[in-house]
């Protein structure tokens, strides 16, 4: 009672000294400032987890959709929402193109066409196998999206529309 006692945040977790006496101390990497400390303590791996906490990017540069959240050394693999990608930096999944360690192109299985001479920051094309699918290009790096229920993208307007009016397409 009232002797202070030195811990350690469990593997993974950091020391966040800029919280209130309520809050847990412990926190994500992402969420604390330890610059002015730079030591952690050794890692303690498990069979599915880097550390015993944390979110830890699954797959190579090619496939960066799914994730691996670590809670007490046990693993459970959970997917971004339909083309985003996860990103360690900031542990959100984001668009591809703006995660460090993705390849958008290899991930999405698409490369923006070259630009002619009059050059669009923003472009999009149909997908070649889904119409329902659509790839925006923005500043060449590709981005997809669905089209909702009964839709699909029609390039003459650029948005999603009823399938009936987009040719060739039939859901």
């Amino acid at each position: 009672e009232g002797i202070p006692e030195r811990k350690l945040c469990p593997d993974g977790l950091l020391f966040n000294d800029k919280l209130n006496l309520f809050s847990y101390p412990c926190q994500y990497p992402i969420d604390v400032d330890c610059s002015s400390r730079p030591r952690t303590q050794p890692a303690i791996p498990s069979d599915d987890c880097p550390h015993q906490f944390g979110y830890y990017k699954l797959g190579d540069r090619s496939q960066c959709g799914q994730f691996m959240n670590c809670d007490n050394g046990k693993g459970h693999v959970l997917d971004c929402p339909y083309g985003l990608a996860f990103n360690s930096a900031t542990y959100q999944c984001d668009w591809p193109d703006l995660v460090e360690d993705c390849d958008e192109e290899a991930y999405l299985g698409f490369r923006c066409p070259p630009q002619g001479e009059l050059r669009a920051p923003i472009r999009f094309f149909r997908a070649p196998d889904d119409c329902r699918k659509y790839f925006i290009c923005v500043d060449d790096k590709p981005r997809v999206n669905l089209c909702g229920p009964e839709q699909a993208f029609n390039e003459l307007i650029r948005a999603c529309d009823g399938a009936e009016n987009v040719t060739g397409c039939a859901i």
